[in-house]
């Protein structure tokens, strides 16, 4: 039985622990969603509703209870027991002069051994904790529930104090209290940026005593939340400054926050896949960079950011730096690429080969058979840029395309002959009316034959208009790029390496080919035949390494340089030795009719500009 009333205790704590600013804890949670716009924490905002508190609500403090004054006599002593006993049915424990505490009171005040009074304020009592313990329960739905709380435990305490029930109530409120301000002072944490992930005060913990002092409390579980969705938030920021290693590790931090959500790793995903799509963009920005001026500079920028931000090995890095690569040697083209440019006037040029970009070691060693000092000194070579070459010697049909589109006229033909093949003598030979459209024996040739009785100024034309109506840079290759072509990557005697060609290599002279009359070459590749006596139509032999058809063979070519008697003070880097005005040029590569030793890769022989004969022709080379 509670026997006696006295003054509060002390032991309470006052409103202030209400301070908390849930307009600006709400407010917070809502500015930390992720990119969808989805709040991180909204998996716990949803399951609990949040009543906002005002400021004039919240910082009320609940002053100490004292009971109404109450006058009791004999007269009316039993009144107030009928009244005490309807209040307390009701529920009506402490509002005013009418509610069941203050009656009890002042009836037991009346008469100290008033049994019923007694019974009846003990009753009142433990109904009080019941509806401060409700109180406390609803904390989480209404923030407000706390100072009905309050209300109760003044009562309670101005009552009896020292009932053990209510020294255990008063003991929850104030666990609410501690509650409630750890919940406040992380709320303050958290909007100043003071999250605590590693582990060092800030808002988690603070949050972290909150759900000691009180298990499920809501608003430390909505902190917590908070606190995951600004750690996600620091990691979206840090990924749109292309800075995805911190996002890693801030994501990483946010995992330890709640690991049983699957927050972290949707923005996992997320922050995935807005990489995988910035790697995709920086790729395609810089492949769109490389035809502009100055573009592959511009590529290499967004090939930086791509390395720095991509996974190692991601294919995107590795297509982006092979784009540059390609595009610093050979423009928008691949090695190896065939292609064909069309002709202003309709048509397709010759078809081209892009050879790979690479190094060589030009001539002939001392130690070689059959070499001369003009194929000396032997000099290294780098190309830094690849080429297109022909992918065959031109033809008859290209170069008649050429012939009746211009007033051209070839040096045979104005000079009424060239040096045709003569099967009666077996020998090279002036023969009136052959010229360009003649094969090599002075017969109409074929368009698929290579074009032969062809000077060097006559080739030079050609690629002139070539380049007109196109518009590209057509020439006629160095002697430089010519050897490095025909080489493809060997450094042997012959274009194939050492040793007899093997079969199908290319129309050379061989000691099992015949003449229409059944002549054979005295000086000829034992064993070796390609059943050709003349030249065959292009491309009809095996093409060699770089995809280029009868280099070494079929006929020989023209190529832009001045015959000079050696290799001292030529070019280093691979362009043609031209000096203009003159007049012995230079061809190169074996033909159907040349010896063995003339179809060495670094055999070359000078002639005069205007010579034409039947095993000399020329292909082009394109820049790109």
């Amino acid at each position: 039985m509670l026997r006696r009333s006295l003054a509060p205790s002390g032991r309470g704590r006052s409103l202030r622990a209400l301070m908390w600013t849930s307009i600006v804890a709400l407010g917070l949670l809502a500015g930390c969603t992720d990119r969808a716009g989805k709040s991180a924490s909204q998996d716990a905002a949803a399951r609990t509703p949040i009543v906002t508190v005002s400021a004039d609500q919240a910082v009320s403090p609940v002053p100490p209870w004292q009971a109404p004054a109450i006058a009791v006599g004999e007269h009316n002593a039993r009144e107030l027991h009928k009244r005490a006993q309807a209040a307390l049915k009701s529920g009506d424990l402490h509002a005013n002069a009418d509610s069941a505490i203050p009656l009890y009171l002042a009836l037991r005040g009346f008469a100290p051994n008033d049994r019923a009074a007694a019974a009846g304020l003990d009753r009142a009592i433990a109904l009080l904790l019941v509806e401060g313990d409700a109180a406390l329960k609803k904390i989480d739905e209404d923030p407000l529930s706390l100072r009905a709380a309050h209300e109760a435990a003044a009562v309670a305490r101005a009552v009896a104090p020292e009932h053990r029930k209510v020294e255990a109530y008063l003991e929850r409120v104030d666990r609410a209290d501690q509650a409630q301000e750890a919940d406040r002072l992380g709320e303050e944490d958290l909007n100043a940026g003071r999250i605590g992930e590693d582990g060092k005060g800030g808002a988690l913990a603070r949050f972290g005593e909150a759900l000691e002092l009180r298990p499920g409390d809501v608003r430390a579980r909505q902190g917590i939340a908070a606190a995951e969705s600004a750690l996600i938030r620091r990691a979206e920021v840090a990924a749109d400054k292309d800075d995805y290693a911190s996002a890693e590790r801030w994501l990483a931090k946010a995992a330890l926050v709640r690991p049983k959500m699957s927050t972290v790793s949707d923005a996992q995903g997320r922050i995935a896949a807005q990489r995988q799509a910035r790697i995709g963009s920086l790729r395609d920005q810089g492949i769109a960079a490389l035809p502009k001026f100055r573009g592959i500079d511009e590529a290499r920028g967004y090939l930086a950011t791509l390395l720095r931000i991509a996974p190692t090995g991601d294919p995107a890095a590795a297509e982006l730096r092979e784009r540059i690569e390609l595009a610093t040697h050979y423009g928008l083209f691949r090695p190896g690429q065939v292609f064909t440019d069309a002709m202003n006037l309709g048509g397709r040029g010759p078809a081209m080969v892009v050879i790979p970009h690479g190094a060589f070691r030009m001539g002939a060693d001392v130690s070689e058979a059959d070499s001369s000092d003009a194929e000396r000194p032997l000099r290294n070579i780098r190309f830094e840029r690849g080429l297109a070459m022909s992918r065959y010697e031109i033809t008859v049909g290209e170069f008649r395309r050429f012939m009746n589109s211009t007033k051209h006229r070839a040096r045979a033909t104005r000079r009424g002959y060239s040096i045709a093949y003569d099967e009666r003598s077996g020998n090279l030979v002036r023969r009136g009316r052959v010229d360009w459209s003649s094969d090599y024996a002075g017969q109409p040739a074929a368009d698929n034959l290579p074009v032969v009785h062809v000077s060097a100024k006559d080739a030079a034309a050609y690629v002139e208009w070539l380049s007109a109506i196109t518009g590209q840079r057509y020439r006629l290759p160095s002697e430089a790029e010519y050897e490095y072509a025909l080489r493809a990557g060997s450094q042997g005697r012959y274009p194939w390496g050492d040793g007899a060609p093997p079969a199908k290599t290319g129309n050379l002279t061989g000691s099992l080919d015949a003449s229409p009359s059944g002549r054979r070459w005295r000086n000829a590749f034992q064993g070796y035949g390609d059943g050709a006596w003349g030249p065959a139509p292009v491309g009809s032999y095996a093409p060699n390494a770089f995809g280029l058809h009868d280099m070494g063979g079929n006929v020989s070519e023209w190529v832009a340089d001045c015959w000079h008697d050696n290799y001292r003070r030529a070019p280093r880097d691979g362009a043609a030795w031209f000096n203009p005005g003159c007049r012995t040029r230079v061809f190169r590569g074996g033909s159907w009719s040349s010896s063995p030793a003339q179809t060495r890769a670094a055999w070359r022989q000078g002639t005069s500009a205007d010579t034409t004969n039947g095993r000399l022709g020329f292909r082009v080379v394109r820049d790109i």
